[in-house]
């Protein structure tokens, strides 16, 4: 059974940093691509970041692009995500997901285009 757990999501200041990760089991996402969502309360869930299977590209959202860092260990299957300079719209549960297909380019950065997800980790920046 596929499973992707998130830790490291808290409460932290404005403009502080928290690092999230992402362990995946039950299978082997190294060729494939990983993301990162988030979903506000009342809000619909949005992408937030993505990598490649290799971590040669990377992709973000307008709204975290300078700020958050996405980066992977393929070696210990786990993506991280790291996020600098928060802010409070910041604020959500943020969700790791996996492609199933692998060697996928252009990297997914929609919903549909992953097939895994985790339960997702609550972020809280406050002002």
């Amino acid at each position: 059974q596929v499973q992707l757990a998130e830790s490291g999501g808290g409460l932290v200041q404005a403009g502080g940093s928290l690092r999230l990760s992402c362990a995946a089991s039950g299978r082997t996402f190294s060729s494939c691509a990983m993301g990162w969502f988030r979903q506000a309360p009342g809000k619909e869930r949005e992408f937030a970041a993505a990598i490649s299977w290799s971590g040669g590209s990377t992709y973000y959202a307008d709204s975290v692009k300078g700020r958050f860092t996405i980066s992977r260990d393929n070696a210990k299957n786990l993506v991280y995500l790291q996020m600098d300079s928060l802010k409070p719209e910041d604020t959500a549960v943020y969700y790791c997901a996996g492609d199933r297909t692998p060697y996928r380019l252009p990297v997914g950065v929609t919903r549909r285009d992953y097939n895994y997800w985790g339960q997702g980790t609550q972020v809280t920046v406050s002002s």
